[in-house]
Parts: C-alpha cells; structure tokens; sequence
C-alpha cells in the first residue's frame, strides 16, 4: 500500500483510545504496529504473508484481546508476526508477562523534583561537612604544634641559624 496510507496510520496510532493502555498486549501491539509502519507494510499485506485474518493482526496491534482466541494462541501469533517483521521474539515475549502501571508525566516530574530536592540537601551536608573536618583539621594542626614547640622549646633555642653554619664552612 501507499505511504499515504502509512501516513493515516501513524496519525491514528498515535491518537489512539487507549483503553487497555496497562496491558501487556497493548503494549506489544504498540511494537508491532511501529514495526510494520517502519518496514511500510499494510495490516493486510501482513496477514496474508503469514496467513491469519486480518482483524486478528489490527485487534493484535490495538490490544483488543476481546477479538482473539485463547492467549497461547494470540502467543503464537505474536511470535509469528515478530519473526516476520524482525523484531526480537524474546523480548516481545517476556513483555507478555510483565504488568506496568500507566505512569503519568505529573508523578514522574514530582519524583523528580523530589530527588533533585534530596540531592541538593545531601550536597549540602556534604560541604558541610567538609568544612567541618578543615575546621577541625587546622584545629589538631594548631594543638599539634603547640605542643611541639612546648615540648622542645630548649632544642630549637640552641640550634645554630642556617646563616651561621654557611659562615663557618
């Protein structure tokens, strides 16, 4: 078929009612679609290649589980049609088992400004920190050597100046 029709799909694809948007098989029905769009295969050119109806391959692509047979037959048809379009089997395959919430684009960019919050605090603590371990550092220094000068006061009196010992040599 035309491009013009491929062009009509993606349009459609992308307003679709989502209505089964949390299922595996809308999901993979989601690659599926992108697959045969990018390779500008229609439905029906898919079905007759690998000979399943093609109200099967669209209810296959839209998520519509209520328009396809048993799952272990809805199975082999997506192994089928992933094989046919080159997509990876194995992953469209796990996909089946896996069950994602809908996430909404208002929770992600919450969870991110809560990060962003918890990250800045650490950061701060974190100089603090650092300022914390130099104040104590020059402290011990300044302790250190107070008493070294305390300790020794008579040895660094008695040593003779650098100045005088280039004189004498």
């Amino acid at each position: 078929m035309g491009k013009t029709n491929t062009l009509e799909e993606i349009k459609s694809y992308k307003s679709d009612k989502i209505s089964n948007n949390n299922s595996s098989l809308k999901r993979i029905g989601n690659f599926i679609k992108e697959a045969r769009i990018s390779r500008n295969q229609s439905v029906e050119e898919l079905a007759s290649d690998l000979k399943i109806g093609v109200h099967q391959v669209q209810a296959i692509e839209e998520g519509n589980d209520n328009l396809l047979p048993e799952k272990v037959f809805v199975k082999a048809m997506v192994r089928r049609i992933s094989d046919k379009l080159k997509i990876d089997s194995e992953f469209i395959m796990s996909e089946f088992n896996t069950d994602r919430k809908e996430v909404k684009v208002e929770e992600i960019v919450q969870e991110v400004s809560i990060k962003a919050k918890q990250n800045r605090s650490i950061k701060n603590q974190n100089s603090k920190r650092f300022i914390l371990f130099i104040l104590i550092s020059g402290i011990l220094g300044l302790l250190a050597s107070s008493l070294i000068f305390n300790i020794f006061p008579n040895s660094l009196k008695n040593q003779i100046p650098k100045q005088d010992l280039l004189k004498k040599n």
